[in-house]
């Protein structure tokens, strides 16, 4: 697939509009770009979207949202930044020696790196 294959603006092929890497119209952006501006897709459709041509695999797809349709973002309450700090704490938190260790605990470990570590530690 080339990017002249991703030209599709009234749909016909893909099923809703569809433009190559880059070539998007003005008036459409992705939920990415939509955030960087405070705002939100809140509850549209997808509008459109582009593809951008990978070799030896499937295109790429990013999603396309109307701006002029998209709302603010809501802001945070104070239940959410407590939800949120909870779930920190539990990410910092090592589940063998029950410390807070001030770094988020590596999922390839399950532990903090002393607990993981011992005899390095005790090395040093």
């Amino acid at each position: 697939m080339t990017g002249a294959d991703c030209y599709d603006p009234t749909g016909a092929r893909f099923g809703i509009p569809t433009y190559p890497w880059r070539m998007a119209p003005d008036g459409y952006a992705t939920r990415r770009q939509l955030r960087a501006r405070g705002l939100r897709p809140g509850g549209q459709e997808v509008a459109a979207q582009v593809l951008r041509p990978r070799r030896r695999r499937e295109p790429l797809t990013a999603y396309l949202y109307r701006v002029d349709r998209a709302k603010p973002v809501r802001p945070m309450t104070a239940r959410k930044w407590a939800a949120l700090a909870l779930a920190m704490h539990a990410r910092r938190t090592c589940p063998v020696c029950r410390r807070d260790v001030g770094y988020v605990i590596p999922s390839s470990l399950g532990m903090c790196t002393p607990c993981a570590y011992p005899d390095a530690q005790a090395a040093a």
